[in-house]
């Protein structure tokens, strides 16, 4: 669904979401980067465990919600991507000091 402009020239970096090399660009956000991918990356909310995606991009709709380097709930939309960043896709409801 999404697609990089081909004339990006933009140096890749490689970060891993749940364990896989994915590749990114300098300059990407997390959720930029997974929305590029490819790879079918969806957070699941606490209630119905529905699939969400990154929407709003802009840290106001909470669906972007990923854990960084050990670090949970992080929105994913407002971290730029950095290389070897670990990117886990959060499951479920928030977790307190996580």
């Amino acid at each position: 669904m999404f697609k990089r402009f081909d004339d990006d020239t933009r140096k890749t970096v490689e970060i891993f979401v749940d364990g896989r090399p994915v590749t990114a660009r300098e300059g990407d956000t997390v959720s930029a980067a997974l929305l590029a991918s490819g790879l079918d990356v969806r957070r699941e909310t606490a209630v119905s465990g529905a699939p969400r995606l990154p929407y709003c991009m802009m840290g106001v709709c909470f669906d972007c919600l990923v854990t960084i380097d050990g670090m949970g709930n992080r929105q994913g939309c407002l971290v730029p991507v950095h290389p070897g960043m670990q990117v886990e896709i959060q499951k479920g409801k928030r977790e307190i000091g996580r």
